[in-house]
């Protein structure tokens, strides 16, 4: 009754609202066991940064003068995220909604304040509640891997027409004036998606494709649907040491993937499509495994 009350008012799917709640929090039984006051506070004294927590910690601050929550019980994460929904205070004051009428908006206890405030979160940040998030698909044997990426964004009916179908063979669905982007977790060898504008609406809260992924994912498999179906074998990811070799072998090559610090963001990705189209590879900008251990063999 509770979820069919808040996709009413908010327009989310009661399956997607489960598994943000799974993901965030487990359920509501891993909200952390950290002072958010003093997680806060430790933060904005580390200078990398520090303006940013300080900010978090002032709003913390207001939503304890507010009446929110005592002190004692604001508990979160390290990094100050909250409740069962995992919201920093910045998001808590402009997300947050009061779903059972008292007075309070208290994402760790409460169950109406915190699918209320989670759907208020997707529907703000854009969710069509007619639509899904995405899908499994098939690329054609000739795609263009350049194509792949959130950075790319096209209407469902160029995607068809380039060949992208179903996990069943058949030509992807076209709704009129929907865009989609292929997204590729485990690179050309791996499985394939179209994410779709709530796709879009999951990483705002969390930019990662994975985890916006592992969102739609599991919300199908709530309502039922299958597994992925082209899961990699023996695919491992690479460790932040891992990747911070890769990127000092591609600058070391002439592909700039900016200053090592063992993660795969744009710089990364692009030097490494860079290479990959010089070494006549697919150039899906994937950091594999297969990719670091081709360039120690040329190094």
């Amino acid at each position: 009754v509770l979820l069919d009350e808040v996709r009413q008012r908010y327009g989310v799917q009661p399956q997607y609202l489960a598994a943000f709640w799974a993901i965030e929090s487990n359920f509501g039984r891993a909200t952390g066991g950290f002072s958010v006051l003093e997680a806060l506070a430790t933060l904005a004294y580390d200078p990398r940064r520090a303006d940013f927590f300080r900010r978090e910690l002032l709003t913390a601050l207001r939503i304890i003068d507010d009446g929110h929550i005592a002190p004692e019980r604001m508990s979160g994460s390290w990094a100050g995220a909250m409740g069962q929904l995992q919201f920093l205070p910045s998001v808590f004051d402009r997300y947050g909604v009061d779903g059972d009428g008292d007075g309070r908006i208290d994402i760790w206890n409460s169950l109406p304040d915190v699918f209320h405030s989670a759907a208020n979160f997707l529907s703000e940040s854009g969710w069509r509640g007619d639509q899904r998030w995405g899908r499994e698909v098939v690329l054609p044997a000739d795609f263009d891997y350049r194509q792949s990426g959130t950075g790319v964004r096209k209407p469902l009916s160029e995607w068809r027409d380039m060949g992208v179908r179903t996990l069943d063979g058949n030509p992807i669905p076209v709704v009129a004036g929907m865009e989609a982007s292929v997204v590729l977790p485990a690179g050309a060898s791996g499985p394939a998606f179209l994410g779709y504008g709530n796709f879009r609406a999951t990483m705002a809260y969390n930019p990662s494709t994975f985890y916006a992924l592992t969102v739609g994912h599991l919300a199908d498999r709530f309502a039922g649907g299958a597994a992925i179906q082209h899961m990699p074998e023996n695919e491992q990811a690479l460790s932040v040491a891992e990747v911070r070799e890769l990127q000092e072998l591609l600058n070391a090559r002439g592909f700039d993937s900016g200053t090592p610090d063992g993660r795969v963001g744009r710089m990364t990705r692009a030097a490494i499509r860079a290479y990959q189209d010089n070494a006549g590879l697919p150039m899906d900008g994937y950091a594999s495994g297969q990719l670091l251990a081709a360039l120690r063999s040329s190094n």
